[in-house]
């Protein structure tokens, strides 16, 4: 039976190993499988595409029922209030009334992993937005970094095929460190922006409440005289841009896999709402070659000093879901889903997306109405000629379900535009249908540059200390050192560090951008750092002054820091005061600072090795000990920044500490 099964096997087996010219799936060679078919090149993607339309329809259902990529996520609803009204860039109902707010639903994920994967894996973050609008839903679908790996989207499932679990062992989940990402970013050399971000503490948020969002793509705006404006959408959190460090961050997968997803949970529940403000980028369309890179590139930020970011409204998330599977897990985003008032650019990543959502949601959520989910249901009326299909749970009254009709007056009728009728901005298309790439858009190098010069000293460190991670995991020498070589191209520095500690080539020649040019919007050093929601662990070592307990327990809560007391048992500390974790249960990697409060001569082990690891992780360490000669079994300094001596310091100088969040210029 089983050499029969082999059989059966090999019938249906295909050897990608070998010399073959690539294909349709009907047998037609493609001359070209790296661009969509666009008029001109800077032009629209046409639907004629069947290359692409093959390529992607088959991607987009690879996977039943879990999302291919963005499996793993959380959401959450909330409100959107506009500070001031928009009218002049757009005629979008949502933005034109201050006073108005629109209910939103909002999803975060990561993007590599199953559902089944952890929170703090080093990936992009999707950040999803669902406005409830009175015109109709419009969806915001981005992530927390700007710009993406691939400039057309007839890529994209090479990308994902490169970067998701090798196919012949299924490993490694939620994980990008491994071969074939790698020689998919030396191939690739368009990545070398978005993989500078990948590598950045961007990629391990501290928290999804204290990440920012960006739309990624060039969108339109126009308002009613139908002047338009190339926009980027970006979120801002009020809490300011915090990650973890990579150490930190794979021991909190293991410690608590769901920990991103329970800090949303949980904050919520407190009342602790999240609050990220939007921001627009804009640029008059008259000005759209002004600029010494193609706007309309998703590989290109807008750097803030050129293209100044407008503050113009604030999200709120304020109730956490009823039901994870009938809400998050069902909930279909479309970047294609918009209101009067905005509109799209030629951008080809953005143009395939805008037919690979629908037709992912097909296969997802079983047929064409997954619009009539509770979650996915517009909060206007909707009236059309659709009619049956798979989970209709409409019943429609008539006899007509055809446009033009005279049955039932031509019910339902398209509405003019001077009564909110969509109208797509009348763009002027002329060119060639072709299958290639702007010259505009061959500057792969240059930006990547622009972010490492942008960064603080620590965080250009931790971008080689994960290129050296990533690539020290791949097996092939010669996908090391492709990467290398792309590294090479951008800064010497990075390839020189990196190449040393993977063993591979550097290249002779210095092929390094010649820039010193900087952006400093881009570097989380210059944040905004306040304490409000952080964590602090309370640790217990003997029995403590329960007064004194008490009054800082108390500045704590005042300053809004929360905080969980560890001891070695669950217990009531004089009738007031509850541990509410033990050394077993609670670790260093899940809490944002700890305060050590030890009345005996002797440090516990555990005690011990989560200060060190507190320490280690340069978070701020408060301690009121009676014996230092205690501390000498570990490998604390008193002396270094921020470690706060109780004895010698207030409880707010460490609230102030914990506020500052890591001290990088520590010694560990």
């Amino acid at each position: 039976m089983v050499n029969k099964k082999m059989d059966q096997l090999k019938k249906y087996t295909i050897n990608n190993d070998q010399n073959a010219g690539l294909t349709t799936n009907q047998g037609l060679k493609m001359a070209e499988d790296e661009f969509s078919l666009k008029a001109g090149l800077r032009g629209p993607t046409l639907m004629e595409d069947f290359h692409f339309r093959e390529k992607m329809t088959h991607f987009d259902h690879e996977r039943i029922p879990e999302r291919i990529v963005h499996a793993r996520g959380v959401g959450a609803h909330g409100v959107f209030q506009l500070y001031e009204s928009l009218e002049a860039y757009t005629k979008a109902d949502f933005l034109n009334d201050p006073n108005k707010t629109t209910p939103v639903f909002v999803r975060f994920s990561t993007v590599q992993g199953s559902r089944g994967s952890s929170d703090t894996v080093r990936d992009v973050r999707g950040f999803a937005v669902k406005f409830y609008t009175d015109e109709g839903n419009y969806d915001l679908v981005g992530n927390n970094i700007p710009v993406f790996f691939i400039q057309d989207a007839i890529k994209f499932p090479d990308f994902v095929h490169a970067v998701k679990p090798e196919p012949h062992n299924e490993i490694p989940q939620g994980a990008s460190a491994h071969d074939t990402f790698w020689d998919f970013i030396g191939q690739n050399h368009e990545s070398a922006h978005m993989v500078m971000w990948a590598m950045s503490d961007r990629a391990i948020p501290r928290s999804l409440r204290m990440m920012e969002g960006f739309g990624v793509h060039t969108f339109r705006l126009i308002n009613k005289e139908g002047q338009a404006h190339f926009v980027k959408f970006h979120w801002k959190p009020k809490l300011g841009i915090h990650s973890q460090v990579w150490d930190e961050a794979q021991k909190a997968a293991g410690k608590n896999p769901d920990f991103h997803r329970q800090d949303l949970y949980e904050a919520i529940e407190k009342g602790d709402y999240p609050e990220w403000e939007l921001g627009l980028q804009l640029i008059p369309e008259e000005d759209e070659f002004a600029f010494d890179f193609d706007i309309l590139d998703p590989t290109k930020i807008w750097p803030e000093e050129e293209v100044p970011v407008k503050i113009v409204g604030k999200l709120t998330l304020n109730r956490n879901v009823d039901n994870f599977f009938a809400e998050t897990e069902q909930v279909a985003f479309h970047p294609g889903h918009v209101v009067p008032g905005i509109d799209f650019s030629n951008d080809p990543l953005l143009q395939g997306r805008l037919f690979s959502y629908t037709d992912t949601q097909l296969s997802r959520l079983g047929g064409p109405n997954f619009h009539q989910i509770p979650i996915n249901q517009p909060v206007c009326p909707f009236h059309n000629n659709q009619r049956d299909g798979m989970h209709q749970m409409t019943i429609h009254h008539g006899q007509t379900s055809y446009h033009k009709n005279a049955l039932n007056n031509n019910q339902p009728e398209p509405v003019p535009v001077e009564q909110g009728g969509y109208e797509h901005y009348q763009e002027k298309v002329d060119g060639r249908k072709v299958r290639g790439r702007s010259d505009s858009f061959l500057d792969f190098y240059s930006q990547a540059k622009l972010f490492y010069n942008s960064l603080a000293p620590f965080e250009q460190q931790h971008i080689k200390d994960a290129f050296s991670f990533e690539l020290g995991k791949c097996k092939s020498e010669a996908v090391k050192n492709n990467a290398v070589a792309l590294l090479n191209r951008i800064d010497r520095s990075i390839a020189e560090e990196v190449a040393k500690n993977i063993g591979a080539v550097l290249p002779q020649e210095n092929l390094e951008v010649k820039s010193v040019k900087k952006s400093p919007a881009l570097s989380m050093a210059n944040t905004i750092k306040k304490p409000d929601t952080r964590c602090v662990a309370i640790l217990l070592n003997g029995e403590p002054d329960s007064a004194q307990l008490l009054q800082w327990v108390q500045a704590l809560a005042a300053n809004k820091v929360n905080f969980s007391i560890v001891d070695k048992h669950l217990r009531t500390i004089d009738g007031e005061l509850k541990v509410t974790d033990t050394y077993d249960t609670a670790d260093a990697s899940l809490f944002d600072a700890a305060l050590l409060i030890s009345t005996s001569t002797k440090l516990e082990t555990k005690a011990i090795e989560f200060i060190e690891m507190t320490f280690n992780h340069y978070k701020p360490l408060g301690i009121s000990i009676n014996d230092y000669a205690a501390l000498e079994k570990s490998r604390i300094t008193i002396n270094e920044p921020g470690i706060f001596d109780l004895a010698k310091n207030t409880i707010n100088d460490f609230i102030t500490g914990i506020a500052e969040a890591r001290f990088w210029n520590r010694t560990v």
